[in-house]
This record gives C-alpha cells, structure tokens and sequence, in this order.
C-alpha cells in the first residue's frame, strides 16, 4: 500500500525539503527521483508519487545545485554587447532556436563592450550553473572555464572555438560589384574598434580595392567611432564627408544600419540613391529589402551563425572534437541602392543647407 500524503501546508517556494516532507520521503530519495539517478532502486509507485507531488505544486530542481552534484544544466550562458534589431539579434535568434530544440534554456547577459564586464560575466553565469558560453563580438581576453563558442571574434584563445566569415571573399564580392558598375571613385566607411569584425573587414577591403586599381584615400575614408546600432551610426559621417568633397560615385558601408543613415544624409544633401551615388551595406538586416530604395548587400547569413554556433557548442559540451575555426561563406544581394555610375560625381544639392 503506498504511504498517504499529509495534507498540503505548503509555502509559496517549494524547497526540496519541503515536498520531502510532505511526502513524508527522504529529501534524498526525491532527489533521486527527480534527477533520474541511476543505479537506485525506488518502487515505480513512489516514483510516481514524488513526480506527481512535484507537478502539483510546480516544484523545480535548482540548476546550480544540480551542476555542483555534477548533473546536467542544460543552460547556456550568451554574451553580446547590445540588444538591438540588427546584427546581434538575429545571431541569436539562430542560436536560441538551436538550443531550444535541444531542450536548453540560456541566459543573455550584454556588456556594451566594457572589459570589467566582459571579464566578470562568465563567472557570474558559471556561479547559475551553464554548461557554456555563447560570444557574440565579444573580445574575450582569455579562455572561460567552461565550454565556449566564439562568434566573429578574431582572437585566438586555448580551448575557444570561433564562427568568422570569409571576409576576404565578402570584400571581392562587394568591390568586384562596385568595379563592375563602373564605379573608380568610392567612399569607404571603417567600423568602429569596439566591433570585432572591423579590422579584419577592413585589411580585407585593403587588399581587394588594391588588386583592383581602387585606391583607398583617407579623404574618402570615414572611421566609425561611436557605439550605437541606429541609423544615426551612419548619418554623421556622410555629413562631414560631403562638406568636404562630393568626388565619389559609390558608398562601401560597415553595415546595413550605417547604410540607412547615409542614404538619409545623401537625400537630405539633395544626393539621389544610385542616380548620384551607389550604396552598398553589409550584413542583409530584415529591414535592408524593405528600406526604400532596398539594400544591396552583403549577406552575412546571421541566423545560420548563430545556429552554427550552438550546434558546436552541444557538441564540444558532450566531449566531442570540434574544430578551431569554422569560416561562414558570404553572399551578394543586388538590389535598389547600387546602380551604373554616374559620368562624373554629382555637386552636393544640400536641401537643409550645409549646417
């Protein structure tokens, strides 16, 4: 005969303990129950008893005390620096999908690429019990205790495997399009130090626009230098750079946000999109085919980084072997904002007034 159960007295956080007595059953025998533990035998009755109890009173087993016994988590730690509509979302968006399937919960934890931050948050996820660490642009300034996956960082750590794109081929496809549309005469925008794709992009840029008679001039050079994921990234830049020169056809972005504030800022100069000057982003952000004129690009297929990522971090938490590097091909999206190049660069038409 099962053993009755006293009556429910039970408080509003249900403790271990708690059920245990109101099983009237060891804390270790529900423990034991709960966590699956092999090589313990416990009648299927009192099984089902300790599970029931459990579903009734929402009871759930602390993830941190289960990774001291040394149990599975299943919980991810991700580090980005912001939370925004671009880039970092949708990498996450692939990656939480992954973990989903797979029965993981992850914590999200952003850093606005502040050093103490970025040195402090694994720590403070390994205390809430991941198994891993997910790092979207985060310079890592060495390897975290536990398993880690590295998304488009360019820094090599002992133990940390990183997810980077071909930058070299995404700055053929972009400059090869360009050239093709007759354009000699580009402006290029650098990104910012912070992001950790920049140098890497821009050495890349370098060296194709040099193999192509491009030449790369600091006066047709704008170096991004503050930490926002607006358009407005984009927009002061171009400001500055048409109140000194309108002598380029062509607009080579950092990315497709920086993209929709230059286009804002060639409208408000009376500069039209391609007619006057060529634009042409990097990344291929949702919003980049409904801007109007649409974005041509350079597709960094985000959400497939993201997924990438998560399925090498499963498996370098099971134990297995995986690569150092894993390299993500980049594609080309043609669409309204790049066109032939004018015969000569067009004369700032400023609507404002160069203010």
């Amino acid at each position: 005969m099962p053993r009755p159960t006293k009556s429910p007295n039970i408080p509003n956080r249900v403790s271990l303990k708690t059920l245990a007595d109101f099983l009237d059953l060891s804390p270790a025998t529900i423990s034991f129950v709960l966590n699956d533990a092999p090589g313990r035998s416990i009648p299927q009755v009192t099984r089902n008893r300790v599970h029931a109890a459990a579903k009734k009173f929402g009871y759930q087993p602390s993830f941190v005390a289960r990774s001291l016994q040394g149990m599975r988590s299943q919980t991810i730690g991700v580090l980005l620096p912001v939370f925004g509509e671009g880039y970092h979302t949708q990498v996450l968006a692939g990656a939480g999908d992954s973990l989903i399937d797979k029965g993981y919960f992850f914590f999200t934890a952003h850093h606005r690429h502040r050093e103490d931050l970025v040195l402090e948050y694994p720590n403070l996820l390994a205390a809430r019990g991941i198994e891993g660490i997910l790092a979207i642009d985060t310079h890592l300034k060495k390897s975290p205790q536990c398993p880690t996956v590295a998304i488009a960082s360019h820094h090599t750590l002992p133990g940390v495997t990183n997810v980077i794109l071909d930058h070299h081929r995404a700055a053929e496809l972009a400059l090869q399009h360009l050239y093709q549309l007759g354009h000699r005469k580009i402006a290029f925008m650098r990104g910012q130090s912070i992001s950790s794709d920049s140098d890497a992009r821009w050495k890349a840029t370098v060296k194709v626009a040099r193999s192509l008679g491009i030449k790369v001039s600091s006066e047709l050079t704008i170096k991004l230098d503050i930490d926002l994921d607006t358009p407005e990234l984009g927009y002061p830049g171009i400001r500055n750079l048409l109140r000194q020169t309108t002598n380029f056809t062509a607009m080579l972005c950092f990315n497709d946000v920086a993209a929709i504030g230059t286009m804002r800022a060639l409208f408000d100069a009376g500069l039209r999109v391609p007619h006057d000057v060529s634009i042409l982003g990097f990344d291929d952000i949702p919003a980049a085919a409904f801007n109007v004129p649409s974005i041509s690009t350079i597709r960094q297929p985000l959400q497939e980084f993201g997924r990438t990522a998560a399925q090498l971090l499963l498996r370098k938490i099971a134990g297995e072997r995986v690569p150092n590097v894993v390299t993500i091909e980049p594609e080309l999206i043609v669409r309204e904002s790049t066109g032939p190049a004018p015969k000569k660069p067009v004369a700032s038409r400023n609507r404002a007034g160069n203010q």
